[in-house]
């Protein structure tokens, strides 16, 4: 029975130790193997690996393209012109051994990373002017900040693969002082518009004034000198009327005054029975006004 339980514990313990003597790598990992605390060498292909148990550690290390993203900053381009810049980096660890012995992780990395890319973000952006960070130049300004952080960044076994800028702003006073000159501009705009639309209307309402009365002189002349034409006609028509038949003519403006004269029901006329007046009251043809 006892022997039965050692053999069951030594089983077990050969187990454990085997346990302890393999370390997998995976295809996407870089190991580094560490004796007693120190450094032994990395470990960067992948699959099945063996370690002294107990008195030798792995640590792990990703091999992959890692991201780093830094705060936004305040940067004063070559032209004293403020912006924050938001930025980001791409960076991979190329030896491990060195990065351990920097800045041990991935963590520290990014932490020491990230002092080193504003750093040279804003050395690199301070020498370039405003507007090249809104043109194509940008692209260069980029590729030096690269090659400027990868300098620093090899002492730490990494290699930085990009640098980008994500977004480029004024700063939020600076932006409102530009909005505020930009509303007073269009508002100077707006105001020099209203005034030559002012202008021209007040120009279009007098000249179409002055047209209206050029038209209205020359159709009250056109219409007086067409009056005046009708009545000549008409004292023309009326005369070759009259000395056709005068006792026609007499007979007709009598019977005009009659209607102009007795048109209301209420007229009351006091003349004398012998009067022109009456002429034909008494005779058809007004004898009676002739004698």
């Amino acid at each position: 029975m006892i022997r039965n339980i050692l053999l069951t514990g030594l089983a077990l313990l050969v187990l454990f130790l085997v346990g302890q003597s393999f370390f997998t790598v995976h295809q996407t990992q870089q190991a580094l193997v560490l004796r007693f605390g120190s450094p032994v060498g990395p470990v960067r292909d992948p699959g099945l690996h063996m370690k002294i148990p107990f008195a030798e550690e792995v640590r792990f290390l990703d091999r992959r393209i890692l991201n780093l993203d830094v705060l936004p900053q305040e940067v004063i381009a070559s032209d004293q012109k403020r912006l924050v810049v938001d930025a980001f980096a791409r960076f991979r660890i190329i030896d491990p051994l060195l990065t351990y012995q920097r800045v041990r992780d991935e963590d520290g990395a990014r932490d020491r990373l990230g002092t080193i890319l504003s750093s040279n973000l804003r050395q690199v952006l301070g020498r370039q002017a405003f507007i090249t960070l809104l043109s194509p130049e940008r692209a260069t300004a980029m590729n030096d900040i690269r090659v400027a952080v990868n300098a620093e960044a090899a002492d730490l076994g990494i290699e930085i693969v990009d640098v980008r800028i994500k977004r480029a702003d004024l700063p939020a006073q600076n932006a409102e002082n530009i909005y505020q000159r930009m509303n007073a501009e269009r508002e100077r705009e707006a105001r020099e518009a209203r005034a030559e639309g002012q202008e021209q209307a007040v120009r279009i309402k007098a000249q179409a004034d002055r047209e209206r009365t050029v038209l209205l002189a020359e159709a009250e002349r056109d219409s007086a000198i067409l009056r005046g034409e009708g009545d000549r006609e008409a004292v023309r028509i009326f005369a070759e009327a009259f000395g056709k038949d005068e006792e026609f003519f007499a007979f007709y403006r009598t019977m005009q005054a009659y209607r102009k004269a007795l048109n209301s029901d209420d007229t009351t006329m006091i003349l004398s029975p012998d009067s022109d007046f009456f002429s034909y009251f008494g005779d058809f043809e007004g004898a009676g006004a002739r004698k």
